[in-house]
C-alpha cells in the first residue's frame, strides 16, 4: 500500500517542500530510504521502528520503501522521522490517509515516541505560507518560530498525539500569538554603555562608527577595555525593525540557535581566532550559515585580529563589501546574508605593552612591525575608523560620576541614520560607509579650508592614499552628527584622529 506525507527541508536559509512517499509491499522484511538521505536520515529507521512500537502500534514486518522527493535534492537532519513514521502507519491502516495529506509535518522522534525539536522551522513555515495547504504540525519546542508565517501551526509532543489529532480523536488548537508581543519579549540587552568607565575618546569614535555604519579597529594593551566596548556596540545601533528581526531569526533557526526565542536585538558574534574560513563565512556539503551570517544586522567582533589565519581574514573581503556571501557547490548555489558592522581589536605588539604609560614593552621594532603587518591590507582598506585605546586611569575607573546610557547614545545614532536614509534612498545605499568615490563627490561637499587641512594632515602623518576617501566618509558622518551639510575643517580634523595608527600599518 502506498501513502504520502508532506514535509520539508532547508538548503542554505531557504525552505523546500519534500514529499515523503512510503510503499509497503509483501516480501522479505526490509526498510529502505532513498532520495539522497544523509546519515541522520538513514538512521531514522531505528528511531522510527522503536517509536512506533513504543507508542502501542505494530510495526509492519514487510518490505518498506521510503522515497524523499525531489530525489536530486540532498536531505539532512532528523526532521523526517515523524513524517516517515506517520506514512508507515498510514500505509498500515492506522491513520486516515486523506486527512494526512492536509498537513505538512516535521519532527524528530525519540525511541519512546516523543517528538523533539528540529532546526529550520522558520524558513519552512515561510515556505509553507505560500502553499495552498497551510497546516503545519511541528514539535512543541519549535512552535514560536511559526508565528511570523500566515499558517495554521499545531504543536505536538508525541507520536500518539499526532495520530489521534489527524484521526479526529483529539483537538489541538492552532498556535496564535501576537508577533509584536513576541518581538518585545526579548527586546533587551544585558550590557550597557553606562558600565564603561573613562575611554571618552573611544566612546566618541564608536558613536561615529555606529552613526555612519563604519567598520572599526581598536588597538590597545590588554585590559584597556576593547572587548567591553565592542560588546556594547549593538546596544547603540538602531533597533531592529520587525523585518530585520524575522530575517535574523531565520538564520538562527537554520543554525538551531533560536532556543524558543525570537531574535529581537542586534546580534553580537565574537568567534575565536582559531576559527576556520568555512566556519566564519559558512559552507559544508550542505551549506550552513557561518559566523558572519549569524552576525547579520549586528556586529562581528574579531578579537586579537593578527592571530587569525590570513586566509580566514581574506574571505571576509567580499561579504563586507557586498553584504552577502555566496557559497557554491556542484549541484547548488546559495547566498547567505552578511550585512554586518565589523569591529576588530588587537594589541599594539606581541607583548601588548608598546606605548603603555606604566609598563615597559619588551618587543623589538622588527617584532612590532611584523606583528602589526599580519593584518591584511585589503581588509584594513575596508576599515574606516582605527583608534588607539589607552589603559584607563585608576581615578576614572573608581569614579562614581554617571556616564551616558546606551539608550541616550542610540537616540542620537538613530537620528543620524535617519538623515542618511533620506539622503541616499534613491541610491540603494543606507549609510555613509557605503559611499563610493563617485558618490563621495556628489554627497560630500567640503570647504577649501578643510581640503587644505586634509592635504596637510596626510603629508604630516604619512597617511596612505587609501585613507583619503575613508577620512572624507567619516567626516561626512561627523558633519551629520553636527547637523551640517558641508564638511568643515573641524570635521576633517576629528576624522584624521581616527586614522592616526595608519603609520603603524604600512
Amino acid at each position: 500500500m502506498l501513502s504520502k506525507v508532506y514535509s520539508g527541508t532547508v538548503y542554505g536559509i531557504e525552505g523546500f517542500i519534500v514529499e515523503v512517499e512510503i510503499d509497503i509491499s509483501s516480501g522479505f522484511p526490509t526498510f529502505t530510504i532513498v532520495g539522497l538521505p544523509d546519515t541522520a536520515v538513514k538512521e531514522s529507521k531505528e528511531r522510527v521502528t522503536s517509536a512506533i512500537r513504543n507508542s502501542g502500534f505494530d510495526f509492519p514486518t514487510k518490505k518498506i520503501t521510503v522515497n524523499l522527493a525531489p530525489a536530486d535534492l540532498k536531505k539532512e537532519g532528523a526532521g523526517f522521522d515523524l513524517p516517515i513514521a506517520l506514512g508507515i502507519l498510514s500505509a498500515a491502516g492506522y491513520l486516515n490517509s486523506e486527512k494526512l495529506k492536509d498537513y505538512f509535518i516535521i519532527g524528530e522522534l525519540a525511541l519512546n515516541g516523543n517528538v523533539r525539536q528540529v532546526k529550520g522551522i522558520l524558513p519552512l513555515a515561510l515556505k509553507i505560507s505560500k502553499e495552498n495547504n497551510k497546516n503545519f504540525i511541528v514539535p512543541l519546542q519549535n512552535i514560536k518560530e511559526t508565528v511570523v508565517a500566515d499558517i495554521n501551526a499545531f504543536a505536538v509532543s508525541n507520536l500518539k498525539e499526532v495520530i489521534d489529532f489527524i484521526n479526529g480523536e483529539i483537538n489541538i488548537k492552532a498556535f496564535r500569538m501576537d508577533l509584536e508581543k513576541l518581538y518585545e519579549e526579548n527586546l533587551y540587552y544585558e550590557v550597557d554603555f553606562s558600565d564603561v568607565k573613562g575611554q571618552q575618546f573611544a566612546k566618541r569614535a564608536i558613536e561615529v562608527a555606529a552613526s555612519g555604519g563604519h567598520n572599526l579597529l581598536m588597538i590597545g594593551p590588554p585590559g584597556a577595555g576593547k572587548t567591553m566596548l565592542a560588546s556594547r556596540i549593538p546596544t547603540i545601533l538602531p533597533k531592529l525593525t520587525l523585518e530585520e528581526a524575522i530575517e535574523t531569526t531565520k538564520i538562527y533557526s537554520v543554525s538551531g540557535l533560536v532556543n524558543d526565542k525570537f531574535i529581537s536585538i542586534r546580534p553580537f558574534r565574537a568567534p575565536h581566532h582559531t576559527i576556520s574560513d568555512v566556519a566564519l563565512v559558512g559552507g559544508g556539503q550542505i551549506p550552513k550559515p557561518g559566523e558572519i551570517s549569524l552576525a547579520h544586522n549586528g556586529v562581528l567582533f574579531l578579537d586579537e585580529l593578527p592571530e587569525f589565519d590570513r586566509n580566514v581574514i581574506e574571505v571576509l573581503r567580499q561579504p563586507i563589501e557586498k553584504g552577502y556571501i555566496t557559497v557554491s557547490r556542484a549541484a547548488f548555489k546559495c547566498d547567505f546574508p552578511a550585512r554586518i558592522m565589523l569591529v576588530a581589536a588587537c594589541n599594539p605588539c606581541p607583548c601588548g605593552y608598546y606605548g603603555h604609560p606604566k609598563k615597559e614593552c619588551i618587543c623589538t621594532p622588527y617584532q612590532i612591525q611584523k606583528y602589526i603587518s599580519k593584518i591584511s591590507g585589503p581588509l584594513l582598506d575596508r576599515i574606516d575608523i582605527q583608534i588607539e585605546v589607552p589603559p584607563v586611569d585608576i581615578e576614572e575607573f573608581t569614579s562614581n560620576i554617571p556616564t551616558e546610557s546606551s539608550e541616550t547614545i542610540r537616540k542620537r545614532v538613530e537620528k543620524v541614520r535617519k538623515l542618511q536614509y533620506e539622503r541616499y534612498k534613491d541610491k540603494k545605499i543606507y549609510t555613509n560607509s557605503q559611499l563610493n568615490s563617485k558618490l563621495i563627490k556628489e554627497f560630500c561637499p567640503i570647504t577649501d579650508e578643510a581640503k587644505n587641512f586634509l592635504k596637510l594632515s596626510m603629508e604630516k602623518l604619512s597617511l596612505s592614499a587609501r585613507a583619503y576617501d575613508r577620512i572624507i566618509k567619516v567626516a561626512r558622518t561627523i558633519a551629520d552628527m553636527d547637523n551640517k551639510e558641508i564638511i568643515d575643517s573641524v570635521h576633517i580634523a576629528e576624522a584624521v584622529q581616527y586614522r592616526s595608527i595608519d603609520k603603524l600599518i604600512k
